[in-house]
């Protein structure tokens, strides 16, 4: 009975955010509850939906913090500098910028804290998906796959809990997992460029200097141009660049007249944030287009170095985990703004200026509490993991680390980490110590899925992705999923043939 009301209230809950019946908070907390009365346990929802908050307080403490700390150091321009050298890479061609994204996503991955990940790319590369037009839902896909890959670093969490769950070292895990993970990193680049090409096609080659001389051709009913245009804000990948009424319009980029019947150039002006070449849709949201502005006011250049040293003692903190990764975020918060802006109004209208990523990705995670609680609180989540384990039959028992791979797939997207590891994989490792699989091969292959898991609706840090994108989470799961459960095979595929796992 827990197992099918556990896997409808799964599917329940995916169909509604998808279908855009429901918001993603509401139905976090609805769903849940509703399914809990229905499994006769509703005189406990209240002690299930607290236990949920307990667990993650701190997570919802440190995103706070974390985005005012982040927020504020993009404010006085720490990361312009990267924003400029990855502008120069792309040279506004949207294959280097969607492999630019990807190779940035995994570069600030190392840290080993998904928020940090997106605020930072999304900072830096949002300003120019929108100036040229591009999926914003392609920065967003590309950004949590690659975040996911580099997750598995053993400071990132599912490492450390599998090694904590089994009783092993987390380096004997993940050091002879490095051949698989790269291999699927590269796969992620790959599919970057692969996207990439696609935008191009779409949108054209264009440049920063002059017109471009190739055809642009906008279609669409092309795949990503169609769903992008249903699902993105206005002015984010959307629209044909020449006005035409009709399904497919197609323009020839051969001067300065050519653009569009307004006299200018096919080309999005780089230098103004906001702008979007021909499309006339005028200045983005504030806090978009505005992330380069040279001249804006909150700019700190003399405390340059101070703010880089602040943010490289925060990253080494979480990394070495001196403290708790809430109290590193508050203390950083703090600092940066009590010496970047010393004076109390300064520092109300920065709070206030990223107060509304603040509440939305804090709503969801004490949201997202509920419907933990409640599917742990209930046994769902045990019986759903009996029910699965228990179908696998004997003969495949010698084979436990491949059906950990592929289980760890839609187990890590529809429980946390701490669920699967401390409560699925060990179940696993127990199945497969019977038929002579060791606990590390079964330790290596949970960790396939974190592509995947790091778009799960239950992980606090994509709401901070797609808030600060401003798309909608059912929109990025439609574009991520089938790209992540890619990724993760990948990766599996190749700890099979390595005989990693």
């Amino acid at each position: 009975m827990l197992t099918v009301l556990g896997f409808v209230m799964i599917a329940t809950f995916l169909t509604l955010i998808m279908t855009k019946k429901m918001s993603p908070m509401t139905s976090l907390i609805l769903i849940p509850a509703l399914f809990c009365v229905i499994a006769g346990q509703g005189s406990h929802l209240g002690e299930y939906v607290l236990e949920g908050i307990g667990e993650l307080a701190p997570t919802a403490a440190m995103l706070m913090f974390a985005i005012i700390f982040f927020g504020v150091m993009i404010d006085v321009g720490l990361f312009d500098p990267i924003v400029r050298g990855i502008l120069r890479f792309c040279k506004a061609d949207p294959a280097r910028v969607v492999l630019g994204t990807a190779v940035l996503a995994a570069i600030v991955s190392l840290d080993g804290d998904g928020s940090t990940t997106f605020m930072i790319t999304v900072s830096a590369m949002l300003p120019l998906y929108l100036r040229l037009k591009m999926s914003v839902l392609t920065m967003t896909m590309v950004t949590a796959t690659a975040n996911g890959v580099m997750n598995t670093v053993p400071w990132g969490g599912p490492t450390a809990r599998a090694a904590t769950a089994l009783k092993l070292d987390a380096g004997d895990i993940f050091v002879p997992m490095v051949p698989a993970l790269a291999i699927g990193l590269l796969s992620v680049f790959a599919l970057a460029w692969i996207l990439g090409l696609r935008e191009r096609r779409r949108l054209g080659l264009l440049t920063e200097s002059g017109p471009a001389s190739d055809t642009v051709t906008t279609t669409e009913d092309e795949e990503a141009g169609a769903e992008t245009r249903d699902r993105t804000p206005a002015g984010v990948g959307a629209g044909s660049r020449t006005g035409s009424a009709g399904p497919t319009a197609t323009r020839t980029a051969t001067g300065p007249a050519a653009a569009s019947g307004s006299g200018g150039t096919a080309t999005p002006d780089l230098a103004k944030p906001g702008t979007g070449g021909d499309s006339g849709d005028g200045p983005a949201e504030d806090g978009e287009g505005g992330t380069l502005d040279p001249n804006r006011p909150t700019l700190r250049p003399k405390l340059f170095w101070f703010n880089a040293l602040l943010t490289l003692a925060v990253l080494v903190t979480l990394v070495a985990q001196l403290l708790p990764i809430p109290v590193i975020f508050m203390f950083g918060a703090a600092l940066a703004l009590t010496v970047n802006f010393p004076h109390m109004k300064q520092q109300r209208e920065r709070i206030a200026a990223h107060a509304d990523n603040v509440l939305n990705v804090s709503g969801m995670v004490f949201a997202a509490a509920v419907f933990t609680g409640v599917l742990t609180g209930t046994g769902m989540v045990e019986e759903m993991a009996k029910t699965l384990v228990g179908a696998v039959p004997d003969s495949l028992g010698p084979h436990m680390a491949l059906i950990t791979g592929l289980l760890s797939i839609p187990f890590t997207y529809f429980m946390s980490n701490d669920g699967f590891y401390f409560g699925i994989v060990p179940i696993l490792a127990e199945a497969g110590a019977q038929h002579g699989v060791s606990p590390l091969e079964i330790a290596r292959a949970s960790l396939i899925a974190q592509p995947l898991h790091m778009s799960s609706p239950l992980v606090p840090a994509v709401y901070v992705l797609v808030g600060m994108a401003k798309v909608e989470f059912g929109d990025h799961t439609r574009a991520t999923v089938k790209w992540a459960v890619m990724v993760s095979l990948v990766i599996l595929a190749a700890a099979l043939l390595l005989g990693i796992a």
